[in-house]
Order: C-alpha cells, then structure tokens, then sequence
C-alpha cells in the first residue's frame, strides 16, 4: 500500500501544522512584541520561562486527558485546532485589548497548551496508525511525519519576511495563513480522528516499569539536551561568536533544510540496515558536527554552513529514528500511547526550560551582553563551549546507553 493510499500525506500536513505552531513561540512572538508594543525583552523573557515550566508541568496531564478524551478525539483535536488558529490570530493580528504584556501571556498560554495537547493526539494516533501498517510502519510514518514537521518549520522561516516584503504586514498574514492551515490539516486528519479501534490505556505505571521505555525515555532526555543548547544560543552563537549579523535566519533555515531533506534517507535507511545503528551513525555526525562548531570564529561563516547542513542531517535521523523506536515500543506495551507521549513530550520540553534557565545566566555571569561588539573574551570562550563542547558531552552519553540498550527484532 502506498503512503498516499495509508494517507500518510496527511500526517505530514499535520505535522507541519505543529511545527509552523512551535516556531512562533520561541522566535516571531518575542520579536514581534518588542517591535510594536515595545515590551521589554527581560519582560518576554520571564513570562516565556514560566510558560515553558508550566508546559513541563501539564504535558503528562494533557497525555492523561487526551486518552480520557479516546473515544472523542476527533472532536477535543477539532476544537484543539480552533483553540491555537484563535490564540495565533490573537497574538499576531489582534490589537492586544489589556496590556500588551498580560495579552501576550495569555495567547501563548494557549498556543502551548493546544500545541502540545494537539501533539500528544497526534502522535498517539500515529502509533495505533503504523502498527497496522504492512511492514515497518513506524518507520515510515515517522519519515512522512517528521518530514512534514521539518518543512512546516522551514515555512514559518521565510513566510513572515517574504509577507513582510510583499505586504508589509509579516505577522498579521502569517497568523491567517496558520488558520487556514489548521483548518486544512484538520480536515485532511479528519478520517484518522474517527477510528473506534483505539486500544485501552494501561496508564503512565506501565510505561515507566518498562525497562526499555525508561531507557528510551533517558535517551530522549540526553538527546534532546544537545537541541535545546543549539537552539537556545544559535543566535548568540552566529552574532557574537562568528560576528555574522544579518546572517542568522540564513544558517537556521539552512539548518532545517538539511534536516527535512535528511529525515526520509535516514528512514530509508534504518529500513534496511536498522534503526540502531543508523541512530549511532548520526548521533555520530552530530558529534562531529558541532565539535567543528567549537574552533570557529570570526569570518567563519561558510565553515559553519557546513556545520548547519551536517547538524540538520543528524537532527533528521534524531526526530525521525528515536520518536519510531518509542512508537514501536509503546505500540507492545501501552497501545493507546497518549500518556506515554504525554511523558516524551514532558522530556523534551524539560530539556528547552533547563536549558533557558541555565545557560543565559552563565553567559550573563561571565560578562557576555547581546550584541555587543565588546564582548570579553572569555564571554566567547564560553559561548563556544556551551554552544559546541556541552553538545558533544551529552551525545556521547547517549550514544554509550543507546549502543548498551538491546533492542529486539519487534522493537523495530
């Protein structure tokens, strides 16, 4: 059966739903409010910090909800998808009626809890979905699932400058098109929704008995580590360390380019040589990867273009290779998943709050100041080893518990 036949494209129209959904959060919204409301960024940055622990905190209650909801998800994911579209229109095209401040908390206290409500559904139903699939699919859903999530993030890249270009309202289109979109995805996920076959929940206790989901879990954790460091100083990283302003919405879209045009070969390729050790293979890349990133500099710009395209690959095969694992392994011991993916969820996010919480103030402590073109030395120093080394750290450990965890035939 093709994947248009099993209607794995509309998986992938989901996925880009979510993805065009997460970009916002952490990059247009805080830019978008200094510029016009002229909030302050120490401002964003507290209402953010505590919006990511609020998001740690109810993503395993969204995972219990959601399978609460089992029999009705079709309805709960179409009013999900109202929730956010209404929430992005509210922060972006909407005059905020009460302080800008209090407005934007309230939005994107939205947008979290719908994106991540919507993501536990999404990716519990993919698990019921791929284990009736011919053949390994997991594998295959996930190489159209995270595919799709990777194009919608390169989308949301370029759609608000080339709005901004064109119309001169960047956000305010992006907001309408993101409705659009939902609507879209939505309706195209629509049969998907109505299947009465979910399996019962066996609740979070068995997945956390289970040694292999717990090892995954720790693997998630230690993996995703790497991601949430990249991410949160790329752009320190870009402008200070390698004094290339103007040039990081180029790399970071490079960066995901890579990733999306990665994701469906590393598939391909666990299908036929297997999930591990094509998961060590990039794991590896990404060690070598950002280890290049730890001796740039200024000038260094076409260097870390390679860099960006070598780290997206090896992204690719992260959010492609492990999420199947996991999908497969509840898919044998909890297969209605939601409340697992309630927890894989919590360990990504706990990833992105730890790492806002920890290594700005480090890079403050040590005397670095965003753009500033004075920056101590030793501010740099820092900067590259948090950005580069710390990576490298927490891959090293993953490679070493996911090369000593024993994976069965079934487990993918």
């Amino acid at each position: 059966m093709t994947g248009r036949a099993e209607r794995l494209p509309s998986y992938a129209l989901f996925a880009a739903l979510l993805a065009c959904a997460g970009l916002p959060i952490y990059i247009h919204a805080p830019k978008f409010y200094v510029d016009e409301f002229g909030v302050s960024l120490a401002a964003l940055g507290a209402v953010l910090g505590g919006l990511r622990l609020l998001d740690v905190v109810q993503d395993p209650l969204l995972g219990r909800l959601s399978e609460r909801l089992r029999d009705r998800r079709g309805a709960a994911v179409a009013i999900g998808c109202a929730v956010i579209a209404s929430a992005m229109l509210g922060l972006f095209a909407v005059t905020p009626p009460v302080a800008p401040l209090v407005w934007f908390g309230l939005m994107l206290t939205l947008v979290f809890s719908a994106f991540s409500f919507l993501t536990i559904c999404f990716y519990a139903q993919g698990v019921a979905k791929a284990d009736r699939m011919v053949g390994k699919g997991h594998l295959r859903l996930a190489r159209w699932r995270e595919t799709g999530a990777l194009l919608g993030v390169c989308v949301a890249s370029v759609v608000p400058v080339a709005l901004g270009a064109v119309t001169g309202v960047p956000f305010t289109g992006f907001a309408v098109g993101f409705a659009v979109l939902a609507l879209a995805a939505a309706w195209a996920m629509r049969p998907e929704w109505m299947s009465t076959d979910l399996p019962q929940s066996t609740g979070f206790a068995t997945v956390l008995r289970d040694t292999l989901a717990r090892r995954l879990l720790i693997i998630a954790l230690l993996n995703a580590a790497p991601v949430a460091v990249s991410s949160t100083l790329f752009l320190y990283y870009v402008e200070s360390a390698l004094d290339a302003v103007g040039w990081e919405g180029p790399l970071l879209l490079l960066f995901f380019l890579s990733a999306a045009g990665a994701a469906p070969i590393w598939g391909a390729a666990a299908e036929r040589f297997g999930t591990k050790r094509v998961l060590l293979a990039g794991m590896v890349l990404a060690i070598l990867a950002f280890g290049g990133a730890l001796f740039l500099g200024p000038g260094d710009v076409w260097i870390f273009a390679v860099v960006c395209i070598a780290s997206g690959a090896a992204m690719g095969a992260d959010l492609t290779l492990l999420p199947a694992l996991f999908a497969t392994r509840m898919a044998r011991i909890s297969p209605s998943a939601a409340e697992g993916f309630g927890l894989w969820s919590f360990v990504s996010k706990f990833t992105l709050a730890l790492a806002a919480a920890t290594l700005l103030p480090m890079l403050q402590g040590a005397g670095f100041e965003s753009g500033s073109g004075d920056n101590p030395e030793s501010a740099l120093d820092l900067l590259r080893l948090l950005y580069a080394a710390v990576p490298c750290v927490l891959k090293c450990v993953a490679i070493f518990l996911l090369w000593r965890t024993e994976l069965q035939e079934d487990d993918i």
